[in-house]
């Protein structure tokens, strides 16, 4: 018999709890409070910033109805609106590996012939740096055309492999969400986040997340020996899987 004080399970928010960028459904969301919560600790991980996160929760009151929230991959830790740790990858890689990065990516990313281009390349955050080939301000239906693209073309996939060729193992690259890049430094993925609950003393952590193949963001959380990873194709599959998971009816 699981217990909140015993079980905790983790949600990956992009193409697990959400359609990616969009905002969590009222159906799942109730679920996930009136019915998962009741039996086991819920938190959230994703690789996104506090502000995405409460916007996709659909506020920030839905959002600290989680127990945890662990943002841009755990690095950032906030429990009921209240940051709790953070780190910066500035302070951790420097200013002059920081701007190697950015311009490689941006003359990588000044060759390649997409179906659109936009704005918002390079995003800057806390513990990561996030790089859009498409630009984060391009629209709905033009990151859903890049999604099938990248689909046919692996188009970030070969991004990754030759910036991985370029710089050296103190930086991880990964498929974030659906149309970017996440980089950070080695042992900044998801599972960064576990340290946050290790005094916990959990006797079990789930993982739901899409992004479970060798270079997405979830892979390694999906894989660390702490979890119990389960894979989801999207949120009504999460849903489904919670229900078997916790017999739910």
């Amino acid at each position: 018999m699981t217990s909140r004080q015993s079980v905790l399970y983790l949600f990956d928010v992009d193409g697990t709890l959400t359609k990616p960028r969009q905002i969590i459904t009222d159906d799942l969301k109730s679920f996930l409070i009136e019915k998962v919560k009741p039996r086991v600790s819920i938190g959230l991980v994703s690789g996104s910033d506090y502000v995405k996160i409460v916007e996709q929760m659909g506020g920030e009151d839905a959002t600290n109805q989680f127990d945890y929230v662990f943002c841009e991959n755990g690095v950032m830790q906030y429990r009921q609106g209240e940051l709790k740790s953070t780190q910066s990858i500035l302070n951790y890689i420097g200013e002059e590996t920081l701007q190697r990065v950015i311009n490689f990516a941006l003359g990588y990313m000044s060759k390649l012939q997409l179906p659109a281009k936009r704005g918002n390349f390079v995003e800057f955050r806390s513990s990561m740096i996030n790089i859009c080939p498409v630009g984060r301000s391009c629209s709905q239906a033009e990151r859903e055309e890049f999604s099938r693209y990248d689909l046919e073309h692996n188009i970030r996939a070969k991004f990754v492999e030759a910036l991985q060729n370029e710089f050296d193992t103190k930086l991880k690259f990964a498929l974030g969400g659906q149309i970017s890049v996440d980089v950070y430094p080695t042992g900044w993925d998801k599972t960064y986040c576990l340290q946050h609950i290790e005094n916990e003393n959990f006797s079990e952590i789930h993982f739901f997340g899409d992004k479970v193949m060798a270079g997405g963001n979830d892979h390694e959380i999906y894989n660390d020996p702490r979890t119990i990873g389960h894979v989801v194709t999207s949120p009504d599959d999460t849903k489904e899987q919670l229900k078997q998971c916790l017999n739910i009816k």
